[in-house]
């Protein structure tokens, strides 16, 4: 208990903004007295996005979540802890969401993900696999400097952009979770820069964020990199939420107002579930071309995302992933689906010139800006989950 709250979340992490007064460096510690006790929490209900205060039981094990810097940390049993209420619907994790009504102070929830989303559990895979899925409990919301409920929308990008850039767009899918889309992201992105490209924007558009997958952008020469944090959602999940295609459209014209050479979106999950064709529509709306790296767990996957693809007028360029491990999967994967294919993980590894020479040659027009599209922008232990499976659907009420 006598830990300082801290941000052991990535949520919390992106609220390093410019606070209202204008001082620098918004942060949890800001909200913490210096006995290291919440400065009056607020004890009402909690919806998606609100900056919550959470205990984890001191009859529970210690469960390991992101921190700000994007290390996993341990959080002890009677630790408390910031998180936020949020939704999270995935096929290898788990599914949970925000019940009607939003959390209730004193109540049991769920750590769904290790960036710091909390809510009812609804399914799960193996929970041995995931460290940070525990119950915890809810204490209360935490107050800003004029007592009002703090939401990461207060600190998030409200400006839609300016003028679109037409920088071109290097769109990376997959075919499922990891399957090293970031990985392929990367690679794209080193290979823009050994290119000659200074400025390369990072959008990881879809799904739950990440400040270790955000870092690995920057680490590797993005000029800025974004997620729906940014943006106000802790997550861009349920599928087919109110207001998602506003929203990924404000974040898409965000971006391509930013000066710069080049950017690379990341799109979580597979192009057909989840938000993914929404994003999609919304990309197809805003540019006429777009250079796809599609990472494939095997060549029989690559094949149906190329033509689930090609049902919406979308061509793959590239193809990467598990399907290119050895030179007879690679192989296997060109001649199924007529497709370049690269083992970007690997390939890169031994030689980053040359490499994203090769790269840079598979795509076409690669050296061109996009142009726009004439109709533009628009268990026992009560702590341990259940060991339930499926993609059972999320049907709870959002707050936006």
């Amino acid at each position: 208990m006598n830990r300082e709250i801290g941000a052991a979340v990535d949520v919390l992490n992106k609220l390093v903004r410019e606070s209202e007064d204008g001082q620098k460096g918004f942060s949890a510690a800001s909200h913490v007295a210096k006995d290291g006790k919440l400065k009056g929490p607020v004890t009402c209900r909690a919806g998606e996005g609100d900056v919550c205060a959470f205990e984890l039981p001191p009859d529970s094990v210690p469960i390991t979540v992101e921190s700000p810097s994007g290390r996993m940390m341990s959080i002890a049993p009677g630790d408390i802890f910031l998180a936020t209420p949020g939704y999270l619907e995935t096929r290898r994790l788990a599914v949970g969401g925000i019940p009607a009504g939003g959390l209730v102070p004193g109540g049991d929830y769920w750590v769904l993900y290790y960036s710091g989303v909390v809510g009812e559990l609804i399914s799960c895979g193996s929970a041995s696999d995931m460290g940070y899925l525990r119950r915890v409990r809810y204490l209360g919301g935490v107050r800003g400097k004029r007592g009002e409920t703090l939401n990461i929308r207060q600190f998030s990008m409200t400006d839609a952009g300016g003028t679109d850039n037409h920088a071109p767009v290097y769109l990376i899918l997959g075919t499922s979770s990891e399957v090293g889309k970031t990985t392929a992201g990367v690679a794209v992105l080193r290979a823009l820069r050994m290119k000659g490209h200074t400025t390369v924007v990072a959008l990881k558009a879809t799904g739950a964020p990440s400040i270790s997958e955000i870092a690995q952008y920057q680490d590797f020469g993005a000029s800025q990199a974004f997620d729906s944090i940014d943006f106000g959602l802790p997550t861009t999940f349920p599928p087919g939420r109110l207001g998602i295609d506003n929203f990924l459209g404000n974040m898409l014209d965000f971006c391509f107002s930013l000066p710069a050479d080049a950017v690379v979106v990341e799109c979580a999950g597979d192009p057909v579930s989840a938000n993914a064709p929404r994003l999609l529509s919304c990309l197809k709306a805003r540019r006429s071309e777009l250079k796809i790296t599609l990472a494939a767990a095997d060549a029989l996957g690559a094949l149906g995302a190329k033509h689930a693809l090609a049902e919406i007028g979308l061509t793959i360029s590239l193809i990467t992933g598990p399907c290119t491990d050895t030179p007879v999967l690679r192989e296997r994967t060109e001649a199924l689906c007529g497709i370049p294919a690269i083992n970007m993980a690997r390939d890169f590894a031994d030689g980053w010139s040359k490499d994203a020479e090769q790269l840079t040659s598979r795509w076409p027009h690669g050296g061109e800006r996009s142009k726009l599209r004439d109709n533009g922008p628009q268990s026992k232990d009560k702590n341990t989950p259940p060991s339930s499976r499926g993609s059972k659907s999320l049907k709870t009420s959002s707050r936006e």
